[in-house]
Formats: C-alpha cells, sequence, structure tokens
C-alpha cells in the first residue's frame, strides 16, 4: 500500500528545514520540540528511510530527505491553492476584465486556463475594446483590471509595464512598391496609435503611403494583410503564422523602423484579490514572450 503522508506533518518538515532546527521549527509552529521530533519520526516510518542526518546541533537533509522536501513542497502548494479555491466557492465574487484586441486571442485562453484551476466560481465579465474606451473605462472605474497600450491618458498608476518592439507585418511574398507609388496600408480606426504611429513613421522618412483598408476589428485587418491589400502595424503579439515581420531600412525604398509601445496593467477599483491574481497571470505571460 503505498504511503499516506499527513499534511500536518510535511509543513512541520518544511518549517524544520527552512528554520535549521527542531528547536526553532517547533517555537515557529507554537509546539513542543517532542511533539516535532514525533512527527519528524511519524514521517521517516512513512517514508521508510532517514530525511535527516545529525549535523552538530543543526539538521541536515539526506539525499531522501532532499527528494522528500520538493514533494512537501508541492503538495502543501496544492493543498493551499484548493483551500484558496473552496473559499472562493463559498464567497463567490466576480471581476469585469478589459483588454486590447491584441489579448483577447492570444493569451485570453492562456490566462483563463491558469486563472480557473484556482477561481472556478469567479465570474467573469470580459470587454474587448479599442485605447480610447479603456481609457474611459479606467476612468470611471467601470472595470476591476484593464490591460492596454500605455500611450498616455491613464491617470492611474500600473501595476506592471512592459515596452515591447513594434514591427511592420505583411505577407512572406511582399514587395515593395515601385518608387513614386505608395506604400499601401491596412489599419485600424482613425484613433489606432500603430496608424498614427505608422503614418508618422513614413511621413518622417518622406515615403508617401494611403489607406488601402481600415476596420474596427484586428481579425479584418490581418485577413487583409493576409489578401495582400497593404501591410500594417503591430507588436508581434498574434501574428497569424501565415504573415511576417518586415526588416526595417534607411533606404529611399526601405520601410523606416517604428517606435515601441508600452503595455500595461490597470485596476482602478483597487487590488482586491481577483483582479490582481488576473494581472498578475496576464504580466507573466507578456513577459514570456518579450525578446531576450
Amino acid at each position: 500500500m503505498a504511503a499516506v503522508f499527513d499534511l500536518d506533518v510535511l509543513r512541520s518538515f518544511v518549517a524544520a528545514v527552512e528554520s535549521g532546527s527542531l528547536v526553532e521549527a517547533a517555537s515557529r509552529l507554537g509546539r513542543s520540540t517532542s511533539a516535532m521530533s514525533a512527527q519528524m519520526k511519524r514521517l521517516e516510518d512513512s517514508v521508510g528511510l532517514a530525511v535527516f542526518r545529525k549535523q552538530g546541533r543543526g539538521l541536515e537533509l539526506t539525499e531522501t530527505g532532499t527528494a522528500m522536501l520538493s514533494y512537501a513542497r508541492r503538495l502543501l502548494d496544492l493543498n493551499d491553492e484548493a483551500a484558496i479555491a473552496m473559499r472562493q466557492i463559498r464567497s463567490g465574487g466576480g471581476c469585469r476584465l478589459a483588454i486590447q484586441q491584441d489579448f483577447g486571442d492570444v493569451m485570453l485562453p492562456q490566462v483563463l486556463r491558469r486563472f480557473t484551476r484556482a477561481h472556478p466560481s469567479v465570474q467573469l465579465d470580459v470587454i474587448v475594446a479599442g485605447n480610447a474606451d479603456l481609457q474611459k473605462l479606467v476612468t470611471n472605474q467601470s472595470v476591476d483590471l484593464a490591460i492596454a497600450w500605455d500611450i498616455g491618458g491613464f491617470a492611474r498608476k500600473p501595476q506592471w509595464r512592459y515596452t515591447m518592439p513594434v514591427c511592420w507585418v505583411a505577407r512572406p511574398d511582399w514587395r515593395a512598391p515601385p518608387a513614386g507609388e505608395p506604400q499601401a496600408l491596412v489599419m485600424l480606426g482613425d484613433d489606432c496609435y500603430f496608424r498614427i504611429m505608422a503614418a508618422q513613421a513614413l511621413d518622417d522618412a518622406q515615403r508617401s503611403w494611403r489607406l488601402a483598408m481600415t476596420s474596427p476589428s484586428l481579425a479584418s485587418v490581418w485577413a487583409g494583410v493576409e489578401a495582400g491589400l497593404g501591410i500594417t502595424a503591430r507588436t508581434s503579439l498574434g501574428i497569424p503564422a501565415s504573415l511576417s515581420r518586415l526588416p526595417t531600412s534607411s533606404g529611399p525604398h526601405g520601410l523606416p523602423p517604428l517606435r515601441d509601445i508600452a503595455v500595461a496593467a490597470f485596476l482602478p477599483n483597487g487590488r482586491t484579490r481577483i483582479a490582481q491574481t488576473l494581472a498578475s497571470l496576464f504580466g507573466e505571460a507578456i513577459a514570456a514572450k518579450l525578446p531576450a
């Protein structure tokens, strides 16, 4: 029969390792030294091997003890995660999340999978909007968390902020237009920062351009670029596999470099636990995609 480990014993074991002695661990946990010794004996009986060897007045882990420590921490973490989830089920609750289109298709499924493992009963209200609308939602405190491009206009200090490079995106077979012909662009609406950035970069490089297609939907923008109607400007997040990032050049027919853009998490209603957890998960997902 497989050993069944007592979580209370495992917690005492981890405390003993972290404090370096049974005496200090007993004081930390509010127990007697004899009770701690008895728990360590129970652990060793369950394992079938010694987990500690004497090292002066302190404790030194055996090879078995080192392996057990890793498992003990994982078991305790899983137990604590389950306890938090059960409390959340009892308390219920919800969270209004507002995000850019860039993060909806790419990161939302990944983040939600991780989030719902610990918060299965939380009701999420997800709003996908452009930056101008996100700023209004944050200003009016109409959402609990907003993941947005931080281009100014947000009165609140973000929980985290990352800078990302912006690139030109086109079909792999894209070719620069002949001399004298404008570069065709496929963009979002008038207030889209990427559209403004792209136009300014081409103007500064004295390159003519024209809008070949506009749409309020990022998916439609990708479709227009895939159809060969023109190029667009975006971060590397969510670029379809059928499209490619374009190199920049200072030459007369090359594409000028684009400025970086910052993405940030805003919590207009304070750092509620649910919103803060979601913000941290988005931050980890975005940080993982930043260029090394």
